[in-house]
């Protein structure tokens, strides 16, 4: 099967977009907007989250609705580590809190990584439509848990009073902690690279293309799609360790069903099964929901057509939509 190549446009467009994302910080400071550091924080946040879903959705072809799951998992398990950290109180009586980074984003990678692999053995049993619902059930179904979870918070949320600490870093300063995520996601996407380019990716690829025709070769598709998912749900669990640090504050809102609609629509708006896609889709969603939540207050009313048009114009969404919907993953 034919390995998939990033276009020279495509890799002139990535380092624009990073000497603007390495230079940003300088830039805000200069032009008097301090803000920018933060939307930009989010924005490579999310990327990583969208990165992560584009792996199962774009590559593996898998329609997942439920990726807010290990979004907000991974965001709760560093809020309930800083919050046995704080009260002293040991997690189960045996395992302690922790505030230092190098624990608690690990930890959250971890949890979320098991979670989309028990996730995955049962969702991956079906297809299509089934394969949706069971990935939005799976989420809702710890969205009800966290919010029913008074001693966390429940509905309102855990409070995060400081980011997690890192070696010397003063991790209070919004662009040092804007360096760390543009770090991470360099990471992030690199290995990602690194995966869709290896064996394993093009198999995942060829499985989206025919699964029965792999079957024949000797492949099973099973086994490759429950690795991409969990894969996929290790890296929205990192996305919402970090996002739980940049806001300090986690709640039951990050693993809601439409969380998953926001990833799906940064993945299908930067390009599904595309290495890149995903930042610059983050972008465009972040930057436009802000500017049109700038101008009106019913800015979803204004967001809504323009995501439609763009989702029907799509070929690459359109396909995929009809695959999900029709004749199945």
């Amino acid at each position: 099967m034919p390995e998939r190549r990033i276009s020279p446009l495509h890799w002139a467009m990535f380092a624009a977009a990073l000497a603007l994302l390495i230079a940003l910080p300088f830039l805000a400071k200069a032009f008097g907007s301090p803000a920018s550091i933060g939307l930009a924080t989010r924005i490579l946040i999310y990327a990583i989250a969208a990165a992560s879903l584009n792996l199962a959705l774009g590559y593996g072809g898998m329609v997942s609705f439920g990726h807010a799951a290990f979004f907000g998992l991974g965001a709760y398990v560093t809020g309930i580590l800083y919050h046995h950290f704080i009260s002293g109180d040991p997690l189960f009586g045996v395992i302690t809190g922790s505030n230092a980074l190098l624990v608690t984003m690990p930890a959250a990678i971890l949890v979320t990584g098991v979670m989309a692999a028990l996730i995955g053995a049962l969702s991956l049993r079906t297809s299509g439509v089934q394969f949706i619902m069971i990935t939005l059930a799976f989420a809702q179904m710890l969205f009800f848990f966290f919010a029913a979870l008074k001693i966390y918070g429940g509905d309102d949320g855990l409070i995060i009073r400081r980011r997690n600490t890192l070696f010397d870093l003063n991790m209070r300063d919004d662009t040092t902690f804007y360096f760390l995520c543009l770090g991470l996601t360099l990471v992030v996407f690199f290995l990602k690279a690194r995966i869709v380019g290896s064996r394993f990716g093009r198999v995942l690829e060829g499985i989206r293309q025919n699964e029965r025709r792999m079957q024949i070769f000797g492949l099973s598709p099973y086994a490759y799609k429950l690795a991409a998912f969990t894969i996929s749900g290790m890296g929205a669990g990192l996305a919402g360790a970090l996002m739980a640090n940049y806001l300090r504050f986690v709640s039951p809102d990050m693993l809601h069903w439409t969380k998953s609609g926001e990833l799906m629509i940064m993945v299908i708006l930067g390009g599904v099964g595309t290495l890149f896609g995903p930042l610059f889709g983050a972008g465009a969603l972040v930057l436009l929901e802000t500017l049109l939540a700038g101008w009106t207050e019913h800015w979803q009313i204004v967001l809504g057509p323009i995501l439609l048009a763009i989702v029907l114009f799509r070929s690459d969404a359109r396909a995929l939509l009809a695959k999900a919907f029709g004749r199945g993953s």
